[in-house]
């Protein structure tokens, strides 16, 4: 049986797999071995994607939210630009995608609040409070964002990078309700309150964008801060759990129905990624296309 429309797969980091009109979307593909301009040296992935990126069906749109190293890998957008029909990108990212070989006819480049629509799904544009930059010589000199997508009646927040900050609160007064809200939630720390957000603050942002389930994303992938691997996810939980908010953590490459949701199992609870990390320590499943959410095969 083949997947069905609004489904997603959580790939890896802030990497989503959305299925909609027939097509798929793909937010902020990272498929690198290290959050890094290096090969040999930087974050190190816990985990292999997947799913690689010549198995991956074509792609509707790659919807990037800003260049960071976590967020733009420049080998799979490389990979990605013949089976891609647009990539939707803030202002000033698409130079970069153009300089990697991508036919500027596929890029679309928006400001905060602009909208396209590709295929039938609606695009918004949104703001966030972080920073560019892929060296110390370019910093913000391109945008940020955030983005709504829109099918129909399903509405989709996908939040990129941000510390918490009242343009949420806009956003969900003109967008929401949302039926399923990604944000950030992991690699955070008490010195970076304006460009990330602690547990709690993913939560407001949930609450502020008036989104039925929050799926906690940029997490379980790369080692970006102090904090234990575990530790967003068992805050979330337990901010879910006392202000009766619905969480969706789905296992990477399980298949999530958008309209079905559902609260998963907390699958990092046991793995330990000091050992397990060199040979896939977050347990993944294997993104079947072909196949419903309903199958569970496990990658071994």
């Amino acid at each position: 049986m083949a997947a069905p429309d609004r489904t997603l797969w959580r790939l890896g980091h802030s990497t989503v797999l959305m299925k909609l009109r027939g097509g798929f979307w793909l937010t902020d593909p990272v498929f690198a071995e290290r959050a890094s301009p290096l090969r040999i040296a930087g974050p190190k992935r816990f985990h292999r994607a997947p799913i690689s990126i010549k198995e991956l069906p074509p792609i509707s749109a790659v919807v990037i939210s800003h260049d960071h190293y976590d967020h733009l890998d420049k080998r799979a957008i490389r990979k990605l630009a013949k089976k891609t029909e647009w990539f939707v990108v803030p202002r000033g990212v698409g130079e970069i995608l153009a300089g990697w070989g991508v036919d500027r006819a596929k890029i679309l480049e928006l400001e905060w609040w602009q909208e396209t629509e590709v295929d039938g799904v609606r695009l918004v544009s949104t703001p966030t409070q972080h920073f560019s930059g892929r060296s110390l010589w370019n910093r913000n000199a391109t945008l940020f964002c955030s983005w709504v997508l829109i099918d129909g009646d399903l509405r989709v927040f996908y939040g990129g990078d941000s510390g918490y900050f009242a343009g949420f609160k806009a956003i969900g007064e003109r967008f929401g309700p949302f039926a399923v809200t990604l944000v950030e939630n992991g690699a955070y720390n008490v010195r970076w309150p304006v460009i990330h957000m602690q547990p709690e603050e993913t939560m407001q942002t949930h609450v502020d964008l008036r989104g039925g389930w929050l799926v906690p994303i940029h997490n379980g992938t790369f080692d970006l801060a102090m904090h234990g691997w575990t530790e967003p996810m068992e805050r979330i939980q337990w901010l879910a759990a006392e202000l009766g908010v619905r969480v969706s953590t789905p296992r990477f490459g399980e298949a999530v129905r958008l309209e079905e949701m559902s609260a998963g199992n907390c699958w990092w609870r046991g793995v330990d990624a000091a050992k397990e990390s060199e040979a896939a320590g977050v347990r993944t499943r294997r993104v079947r296309l072909d196949q419903g959410p309903e199958d569970r095969a496990t990658l071994g």
